[in-house]
């Protein structure tokens, strides 16, 4: 076998010491296919290039520098504005702008109704607009509606401003997640990925902090919910017109980076199989998308954690008050929430990176809810539980790092620029479902206990756990199905995955070296990962688990 690797280690070495004539770039341009990505045409007039591990690391620090800080700061302003509604539940809102119990829950459902029904058009806009421009403009726009709303002081215009603020919102998810596939191997992209969901741990911190501060501002003026409105919403705005001015559209459009710089940008994303941007909309991926069983699966599975996830952040400071905390004691209690939230995620993250098992990692992630709902509905409510029922509702916030290991799953198994927009839509969708069910299913009516929604939420977690275990069966189907169809084609069926190798990996192993040679050696036009295919219709896609 080590013989076999060695000759034909040895013919590409060959191949590649051939000397061949020196193509046109133009005549480069023209054999890329119009229904090819962006990044083939881009490394068609640019020319392929060969660079070192040293040189790909560096510009890997520069990409993690720029880009990452951005989409870190968009999705926590996100989080910020919407969970402000949950902030100010126990500031007086409800009796202030003289909402019933089921308004205010639908204050909560409403954001993510406008996010479900703006979801689509979120995807079209990522296909065909620039998306540095996209995230900024709707980042500007949602501050403002966050500023705006500290003028409502009825349910009506609560409802309106909520509504406009989620249909601005749908852009930033899966505006996060197309960035992330743009900007990152496949190998790095769950930890990245992790990084910006643990937006929402830090926004529980940041955001019980600001809250404690400004709710003890007192006016004659203005309620104590207007001030948090205003203070968040602001905010914002000004680093909205921030995002604007630094974040580029794509690595072939990045200014900040030098041209080199930018090849190697491009380049390093080809093992992906997944596209870079093509500008295009194709309805043949769109189609794909909603026959394809495993976006299914994660649909079901996304929908399931939403709708435990939406109950809980909702009712979250309404559950701890009624352990018997005192209104300033529940902010407080609830700040270990998001550390919490930030361990659990970006430590779940490095472990499914590690193992290279995402599906086992969500299985046992939906344990720690389940334990910790099952505390919740079977210890008595009393001064001398507190303690435990504590432990409980915190064991229940590790739900948070199952939620960005869907996402980052679900796109590093999805090839194709129109599909990777659109399976993500999908998933948002599913989100914005889960998370309009949820707070339905609690009511203050319920009060302490709230034993309808933490009886649902509980199946969920079940739910949620199973599938954790289902979904890599599938996934090993479709494997060997795009392994049969590669030796139909005369390839080779087994395959390294140059993708989810790790760069340190990558440089010491022989057997990755021969695969980036024989990678190499291929025509860019031959070159399924940058002819922006469907994964089903790609048979080098290689499925991860």
């Amino acid at each position: 076998m080590a013989d076999d690797r060695l000759k034909q280690a040895s013919a590409v070495a060959d191949t590649a010491d051939t000397i061949t004539p020196v193509e046109d770039p133009a005549q480069r341009v023209q054999a890329i296919s119009s229904r090819a990505d962006k990044a083939a045409q881009f490394i068609a007039e640019h020319g392929e290039v060969s660079f070192t591990y040293e040189e790909e690391r560096k510009v890997l620090r520069r990409i993690d520098m720029r880009i990452l800080p951005l989409i870190l700061g968009a999705y926590f302003f996100q989080q910020l504005d919407k969970s402000s509604l949950s902030y100010v539940s126990i500031f007086g809102i409800m009796d202030d702008a003289h909402l019933e119990s089921l308004e205010y829950s639908w204050l909560g459902s409403i954001l993510y109704l406008a996010q479900l029904i703006f979801q689509p058009l979120a995807a079209f806009l990522l296909v065909k607009l620039p998306t540095g421009k996209v995230i900024g403009t709707a980042v500007v726009c949602w501050g403002a509606c966050a500023a705006i709303m500290a003028a409502c002081t009825n349910f009506g215009s609560l409802l309106a401003i909520r509504f406009l603020l989620g249909s601005f919102e749908a852009m930033i998810a899966p505006s996060c997640l197309a960035v992330t596939q743009m900007w990152w191997r496949r190998s790095e992209q769950t930890l990245r990925a992790s990084y910006w969901n643990a937006m929402n741990g830090v926004t529980f911190v940041v955001g019980s902090l600001v809250t404690y501060g400004l709710g003890h501002i007192v006016s004659t003026k203005i309620y104590r919910y207007q001030t948090i409105f205003i203070f968040c919403g602001v905010l914002t705005v000004i680093f909205g017109i921030a995002f604007l001015v630094f974040m580029p559209d794509s690595p072939m459009e990045a200014k900040y980076l030098s041209e080199h710089e930018r090849i190697i940008a491009v380049e390093r994303l080809r093992a992906n199989q997944m596209g870079v941007a093509s500008r295009q909309w194709k309805w043949d991926h769109v189609k794909e998308t909603f026959t394809d069983f495993k976006t299914l699966l994660w649909f079901i599975l996304i929908v399931a954690i939403s709708i435990a996830s939406g109950g809980i952040s909702t009712y979250g400071n309404l559950i701890l008050r009624d352990f018997g905390f005192t209104n300033f004691n529940a902010i407080l209690f609830s700040m270990p929430t998001g550390v919490i939230q930030v361990v659990i995620i970006i430590g779940s993250a490095w472990l499914a990176t590690r193992i290279g098992r995402k599906g086992i990692v969500i299985t046992g992630l939906a344990c720690l809810p389940t334990i910790g709902a099952v505390l919740m509905l079977t210890v008595p409510r009393n001064e001398h539980n507190k303690g435990v029922l504590l432990l409980g509702y915190y064991l229940v916030q590790c739900l948070g790092a199952i939620t960005p290991m869907v996402y980052a799953w679900s796109a590093q198994n999805t090839g194709g620029d129109t599909k990777k927009k659109t399976s993500s839509a999908m998933m948002f969708m599913g989100m914005c479902t889960g998370n309009i069910i949820g707070p339905l299913l609690y009511n203050t009516k319920d009060a302490p206990l709230y034993r309808p929604g933490l009886i649902a939420n509980l199946i969920m977690f079940v739910t949620v756990g199973v599938l954790g275990l289902l979904i890599p069966m599938y996934l090993m189907v479709l494997n060997r199905w795009h392994a049969k169809k590669r030796e139909e084609l005369g390839k080779q069926a087994n395959v390294v995955d140059e993708s989810m190798v790790r760069r340190k990996d990558m440089q010491e192993s022989k057997a990755v070296e021969l695969e980036q040679n024989e990678q190499a050696a291929r025509n860019i036009e031959d070159d399924n990962g940058l002819n922006d295919l469907p994964d089903l219709k790609n048979e080098d896609f290689i499925y991860v688990y």
